[in-house]
């Protein structure tokens, strides 16, 4: 089971792939059924008290967390929705915006110290896309390196650029012969 799927969906799958092997016994089913939940219900599991006696009573506890913890998380979601997030131990502060509308943002380095953009000597080199501006990709093109990472090689060889799929997978058909 994922960690976001829903257990009664696991549970239709769990009792199928059960038809189609046959009789394990219940211990086994337990612990397989047990191998395969997400770890917030497993963890769940780990402090309700008591042993399970039966799969079925161990499927409908593990029904119970899910329904619970999922109203839980609805519950949660309303009341963001009406009070400003507490940021840090300052609660008098603003809540924080997002960090495209934050010009002077700063950012850990390892833990070690905080830059900001203007710090940053990479974000000196790309315009507001993210783009290389035109002085730095004319002046990598003349000394012969990547204009997406400045290394020794053609951008065609470039290991750190994402690769581009092929036309064909992406729903376009080639065709061959003339245009």
């Amino acid at each position: 089971m994922k960690e976001n799927g829903y257990v009664s969906l696991y549970i239709a799958d769990f009792r199928s792939l059960m038809s189609r092997i046959g009789d394990w016994g219940e211990r086994a089913y337990i612990h397989v059924y047990g191998r395969g939940l997400a770890s917030r219900l497993l963890d769940q599991l780990a402090s309700y008290p008591g042993n399970f006696d039966t799969f079925q009573e161990l499927m409908e506890i593990t029904l119970e967390l899910h329904t619970r913890y999922h109203e839980r998380q609805k519950e949660k979601g309303s009341h963001q929705e009406k009070k400003p997030p507490i940021t840090g131990s300052n609660s008098s502060r603003p809540p924080k915006d997002s960090f495209s509308e934050r010009p002077h943002h700063k950012k850990k380095n390892k833990g070690k110290k905080f830059q900001t953009s203007k710090d940053n000597p990479r974000s000196a080199l790309l315009n507001k896309n993210n783009k290389l501006i035109g002085s730095e990709k004319e002046m990598r093109i003349k000394k012969g390196l990547c204009t997406y990472c400045g290394g020794k090689h053609p951008i065609e060889k470039c290991f750190k650029r994402p690769q581009k799929k092929p036309w064909s997978s992406r729903g376009f058909a080639i065709k061959k012969g003339k245009v």
